[in-house]
């Protein structure tokens, strides 16, 4: 993802200075003299979002660059490095700071001090939807029975964990339906449950087999354990 930000930052240059070269890494003497030198210093905490900003939470670090220009002459260096730093202050999430590097980055780099500023762009990540969740049956008013047309349940593996996408069958009425991502299956009509027969659950090659006594004997949504071996 910063590579994103730094093919982003070398087209705003391109934008700001037409084909003046732009270099990414450490300021060396040909980025010095005749380009535009974009070093990615360090990263850090993502600055505040301006206007507050609501919606799914998301990870959040900044980039931070030192930018420095060079030209033919240090007037045509000292007026691209005006151009960008004004142009940068116009973008909505470019953050200026133009307090001086210390001379002891540049030691390090091994350049001598030369006018530049830093430039911190955020980068964001947003956070994975969770695969698994525990079963959570819907709420739902405590009113009279559910009716013997309808059967749910669902069917979950070792720690009650869902498992999506099992086959349910009602092999006697030729019935056949699968569980949704929380691991839950519906059969919205069917006989009374006396009258069901077995019901079959498939799911990562294991089988299980319920009879209609058992299905009788168990209050809805039915709660339906598969055993299945360890991966």
């Amino acid at each position: 993802m910063i590579d994103e930000v730094d093919q982003r930052l070398k087209a705003w240059v391109g934008r700001i200075a037409g084909d003046v070269p732009v270099f990414l890494g450490v300021p060396d003497r040909e980025s010095l003299e005749r380009g535009v030198c974009l070093y990615l210093l360090e990263l850090g905490p993502a600055p505040p979002a301006r206007g507050g900003g609501g919606g799914r939470a998301s990870l959040q670090i900044s980039v931070c660059y030192v930018i420095t220009a060079g030209a033919e002459s240090p007037e045509r260096a000292h007026r691209l490095l005006g151009e960008l730093v004004f142009a940068a202050m116009e973008e909505a999430d470019f953050e200026v700071e133009l307090t001086p590097v210390p001379t002891t980055v540049w030691a390090g780099l091994r350049t001598a001090p030369r006018p530049c500023f830093r430039l911190r762009v955020p980068v964001r990540r947003e956070r994975a939807m969770p695969v698994i969740h525990r079963v959570l049956f819907p709420a739902t008013p405590q009113a009279a029975p559910t009716p013997a047309e309808a059967l749910l349940g669902c069917v979950v593996g070792p720690g009650d964990v869902p498992i999506p996408g099992a086959l349910v069958e009602l092999p006697t009425l030729k019935l056949t339906t699968r569980t949704d991502a929380k691991g839950c299956f519906r059969f919205p009509s069917v006989p009374p449950v006396a009258t069901l027969g077995r019901l079959e659950v498939r799911a990562r090659g294991e089988l299980l087999e319920l009879g209609s006594e058992v299905l009788a004997a168990e209050p809805q949504p039915l709660l339906i354990r598969l055993p299945l071996k360890e991966e």
